[in-house]
């Protein structure tokens, strides 16, 4: 067991200058701080920029507050929803320390802090901080879980990590927490949302984090991988299909369903397509306004019909889009071939027919981004042409490994434990006491 609560790095802000405020005393080395104030590089040398001047400074650099609990500081213009159809900017609060490192393309502002109070902002950011207190703890154990995995990973990487096979025929890649090597976790979508302090915290939030605290998802005592996702649409995948080829028997296919239900082998082309262009009833199959009113936030709530859901191109359009998402000519789009599907019917690998170029892309997210100006929904989904026009019908929103955030809502909307939560999207795992 872990004696004290372990400190994490987030990867917050990723720009040429990072710009911020330290409301209060905060101390870089010898030197105190306080009020607004600009870091950024010229002429191969780095610069701090505030109301006394313009100073030279080496990085990394690092602004700790005097006082962790009455000190906070503000960064502006951080991205949120990066490269998804949500995406703007914030500006956000955060406790703890500040340090800003040199990554080459670009400048990162680094928020280093204890992992449970991470945790209570992860929760308020992933979802409405009115959300169940049960599904909020459920949510609490699995976050804590996966970032406490992704560390365990990171120290057990040695040497260049390979997450793409590309040549004439293919181009196959999946996006994970490799992506990131001088921090423990960035702050979007691609790991896990935190927003700092910005975000309302409420007595349930605070609740869930320290009613749980220390608890992580164990499978024969090894720390789970625990992922999870706003929709699957009604059955979840495995996480070889969409990442790493590794298999972890607690992220497997399950129904979303109190029963569960006769699917079929989704793997299978036309049993995909009956279930994709179905709705069958479960936990995740919801119009309840206070549940996803409670779960997601405002700017979530801007995506509707995440069950099923339906896109349409022109041929030209489609053509222009994979070009650009891609990177490559395929002239006229002609043909969408599906070659590979996982357990819940998501894509796996699909075959682009054009005028000048086929190529077979892979994995799951590579294929979301292909057929999007963002991201599509999720991989799980069917082309029919309809005239010169493309038309995708879809099932559910994201990758759909672990624990479905929708569903799980439902769950504890009514009134399962979020022990019964935990079983129900990861098989055979435990809940385990790490630390206290």
């Amino acid at each position: 067991m872990i004696q004290t609560i372990p400190y994490i790095e987030v990867g917050v802000l990723f720009a040429e200058k990072i710009h911020f405020r330290l409301n209060g005393t905060f101390r870089a080395g010898s030197k105190a701080y306080e009020g607004e104030y600009c870091v950024y590089r010229e002429k191969e040398k780095y610069w701090l920029q505030g109301a006394e001047g313009v100073q030279e400074i080496a990085l990394p650099v690092v602004f700790a507050p005097d006082d962790y609990v009455a000190r906070d500081f503000d960064l502006t213009e951080v991205v949120i929803g990066i490269q998804f159809h949500w995406e703007r900017k914030e500006t956000q609060k955060f406790r703890g320390e500040l340090k800003i490192i040199d990554e080459g393309e670009h400048l990162t502002a680094v928020n280093r802090l204890p992992l449970e109070d991470y945790l209570v902002s992860v929760i308020s950011s992933e979802m409405k901080a009115t959300a169940s207190l049960e599904f909020l703890k459920a949510h609490a154990v699995i976050s804590r879980s996966w970032l406490l995995a992704q560390q365990e990973k990171a120290r057990q990487l040695a040497g260049p990590y390979c997450s793409c096979r590309q040549n004439d025929r293919e181009y196959i890649r999946w996006y994970d927490r490799e992506d990131h090597a001088h921090f423990d976790v960035c702050a979007d979508d691609h790991c896990q949302r935190y927003q700092g302090i910005s975000k309302a915290y409420t007595p349930v939030v605070l609740e869930a984090v320290r009613s749980t605290c220390g608890e992580v998802l164990t499978y024969h005592s090894k720390i789970c991988d625990a992922r999870f996702f706003k929709c699957c649409g009604g059955a979840t995948e495995r996480f070889e299909n969409t990442w790493e080829p590794v298999v972890h028997p607690y992220l497997d296919k399950i129904t979303d369903a109190e029963t569960p239900l006769d699917t079929g082998d989704l793997s299978e082309e036309g049993v995909a397509r009956k279930w994709i262009l179905s709705a069958p009833e479960a936990f995740c199959n919801t119009s309840d306004a206070k549940v996803l009113g409670e779960v997601l936030n405002d700017y979530d709530l801007e995506t509707q019909d995440f069950f099923r859901w339906q896109v349409r191109y022109t041929a030209s359009e489609l053509s222009a889009l994979v070009r650009e998402k891609t990177g490559f000519d395929f002239g006229t789009v002609t043909e969408i071939v599906p070659l590979e599907r996982g357990v819940s019917g998501r894509l796996i690998r699909v075959r682009i027919v054009g005028t000048r170029k086929t190529l077979e892309i892979g994995k799951e997210l590579l294929i979301r981004k292909a057929f999007s100006p963002t991201h599509l929904y999720s991989s799980a989904f069917v082309v029919d042409k309809e005239g010169e026009d493309f038309v995708f019908h879809g099932a559910g929103w994201g990758h759909g490994v672990g624990l479905c955030q929708i569903g799980a809502a439902v769950m504890g909307a009514r009134g399962y434990s979020y022990r019964q939560i935990l079983r129900h999207y990861f098989k055979d795992s435990e809940i385990s006491q790490l630390y206290s």
